[in-house]
């Protein structure tokens, strides 16, 4: 972790902090879809778990705690339409639901928390402490304050005690679970070993020039594995849309909902205040302190004269090397980003202006500001039409929702289809055949219609389903049986398959004839060249790395990691080809490496398997419990 990282550690401490419950789930993000399109009350209950209920509030602030950091994480890769594809939104909820499990499992075996233990915690956390020490009451509340979006102190304790909860049932659940030393030294090993290879890989895409096949050579190996080219089951439909998009041109939205939805949501639209810094840094760890301080004073000095080059005393003097390069420049940071003493005086200066000495945990700075930011709003009227856009959408997606739902009960049969689409000038759409996984005509991939279709019967009509362009009801209108399919039908994949299958035994017939002479050779790299291939040398590398034309192959770690410096393995089969590697370079892993990693391993080892255990119990536990999740509201939050 550089300095500036470490000095940057507020920005996600609450992340970490809740972290401390090992649980057996992920925390995913949750896309923007579910906090401005929801179409239900914060209040309303989603799913309930033993009677405890699960809010739209509490799936939408889950949302708000971790979006920061994912979009910090991944940046655009990480976009509404992926994560809608991916069932994010399924998972959170379903994370809310094993939480709300644990919770339940833990009062059954009768676990608690007491106030004392939930101060205690909250003394302990690095993130409420500065220089070893709890911060106060007053900083502690302004950190929780700081959060996206806030929490105020009786938020964070509440989940805190559930945490803790749940951190106990865990521990009692699975403390008595070790690990044996020669498991872990094994592990360390299998690690940390690694070798530098000279590979020679023989891949079958070099071979399929010379492969030839006849009509009867295809035929009899399509015969011997006709079932892997068996076509499955198809579907015919027809389908009518109610489409939102087409809904939210006859939305109009009141001034009122803007001006109100703008003021409920004005953490949104503000900026808090920012300073842009440069700093030089002389640590203190390990140093004399009085000669650090004086060499600092000295460095001030020449920083504070007439015409001096901050950025160049920053360049000789700065031991900061996560920015000292680039002349100190800490970038623009806000309040809460940096330790309290940094940016108390970094938020007193003018821009231009250069501190006096500032002592932290750190060592001492010497801190010039460049610029500041003052708190800004966005005004109502540059985010207007933004707002009227969502609201739009919202209450699009909600009309929608009534229209399809209200047309439910009179939709039963395929005539009722037609009539439906007439009425509402719907145009109604065939789809042709098409497997279960392929797209449903027009509306693209549709697992859960292509799963109510191929459970359905001609003659039925599904009742309202959301896709993505908004709600559909269909109907069956054909379909095609599982079939083996004559030769001819798939003639070209049948080609490809036995191609491959012929390129692959000749490269490996031939890797397996040179074999033998590159063990021999003197010369290994020159012996491989005679015979017409091409040697690769890696770097060192442990075990799962890549290997050029080969990829990652546990058969080629087997084999290099079993031989000696020097040796020269049989020819290997991989998924991709087939190679002989010899290993040039070995480095072992020595008793005392072992003996210095083995804790922290152990800590890992003994989680994994703690997890693992734990995750079984509680999926035999929910069993056991009352879980109702209510399909109407996930609905009208997630827009399924």
């Amino acid at each position: 972790m550089t300095m500036l990282d470490q000095m940057r550690r507020h920005k996600g401490w609450l992340k970490w902090s809740l972290a401390l419950v090992v649980l057996t789930f992920v925390v995913f993000y949750i896309p923007d879809f579910l906090t401005t399109n929801t179409g239900a009350a914060p209040s309303e209950v989603l799913a309930e778990v033993e009677g405890q209920p699960i809010t739209v509030g509490t799936f939408t602030r889950r949302y708000n705690a971790q979006i920061n950091a994912y979009r910090n994480a991944y940046g655009g890769q990480m976009n509404d339409q992926l994560l809608k594809q991916l069932g994010i939104d399924r998972q959170i909820l379903n994370q809310l639901i094993d939480e709300e499990a644990m919770v339940a499992e833990s009062r059954k075996q009768g676990i608690t928390v007491t106030d004392v233990e939930i101060r205690q915690r909250i003394l302990a956390l690095p993130g409420f402490q500065e220089n070893g020490k709890f911060v106060g009451e007053q900083r502690y509340r302004q950190i929780l304050q700081f959060q996206n979006p806030p929490m105020t102190t009786a938020d964070f304790e509440a989940s805190l005690r559930r945490a803790l909860q749940i951190e106990k049932l865990r521990s009692a659940i699975t403390g008595w679970m070790s690990i044996s030393d020669k498991d872990v030294a094994d592990e360390f090993t299998r690690r940390n070993e690694k070798v530098k290879l000279d590979v020679v890989p023989i891949t079958p895409q070099a071979f399929k020039s010379q492969v030839t096949v006849t009509d009867a050579e295809l035929a009899a190996f399509f015969e011997k594995a006709k079932d892997k080219y068996r076509i499955g089951e198809k579907r015919k439909a027809r389908y009518a849309v109610i489409n939102v998009d087409q809904v939210r041109q006859t939305i109009t939205v009141p001034e009122a909902d803007i001006t109100a939805f703008y003021q409920q949501n004005m953490p949104q639209y503000q900026t808090p205040a920012q300073v842009r810094a440069s700093h030089i840094l002389f640590k203190l760890e390990g140093k004399d302190e009085k000669a650090v301080q004086a060499l600092a004073e000295e460095v001030l000095k020449k920083a504070q004269a007439p015409g001096a080059d901050f950025a160049a005393l920053a360049k000789q003097y700065s031991e900061d090397d996560s920015n000292n390069t680039n002349g100190g420049d800490l970038d623009y940071f806000g309040r809460g980003r940096m330790v309290a003493e940094f940016e108390q005086a970094a938020f007193s200066m003018k821009a231009g202006e250069i501190s006096n000495l500032v002592k932290t945990a750190f060592g001492f700075h010497i801190i010039k500001v460049v610029d500041s930011k003052p708190d800004t709003t966005r005004p109502l009227a540059e985010v207007r039409t933004e707002i009227e856009d969502q609201l739009k959408w919202q209450k699009a997606q909600a009309e929608a929702e009534r229209i399809a739902k209200s047309l439910e009960a009179t939709t039963k049969t395929p005539a009722d289809l037609e009539k439906l689409a007439t009425s509402r000038g719907l145009p109604v759409i065939e789809a042709g055949l098409f497997l279960a996984e392929e797209a449903v005509g027009g509306l693209g991939p549709q697992p859960e219609l292509s799963q109510r279709l191929f459970a359905s019967k001609e003659g039925e009509v599904t009742p309202a389903m959301r896709v993505a362009a908004g709600w559909v009801f269909a109907t069956v209108t054909g379909r095609q049986d599982s079939y083996v399919p004559k030769i001819d039908e798939v003639k070209a994949r049948v080609r490809d398959d036995l191609v491959g299958d012929k390129a692959a035994e000749l490269a490996k017939a031939r890797a397996t004839a040179i074999a033998s002479d590159l063990k021999g050779a003197k010369d290994f790299a020159a012996a491989a060249k005679r015979a017409g291939l091409e040697v690769k040398t890696t770097e060192l590398i442990a075990r799962g790395a890549a290997i050029a034309d080969l990829g990652i192959s546990e058969a080629v770690d087997a084999a290099a990691f079993a031989l000696p410096q020097g040796g020269v393995s049989d020819a290997i089969s991989t998924p991709t080809g087939t190679a002989i590697v010899r290993v040039v370079e070995r480095v072992d892993v020595t008793p005392a490496e072992i003996e210095g990693g083995r804790d922290q391993l152990r800590d890992e080892l003994v989680n994994q398997r703690r997890d693992k255990f734990f995750g079984a119990y509680m999926q035999k536990a929910k069993q056991g419990l009352t879980i109702n999740i209510r399909q109407d509201t996930l609905a009208r939050v997630v827009g399924i």
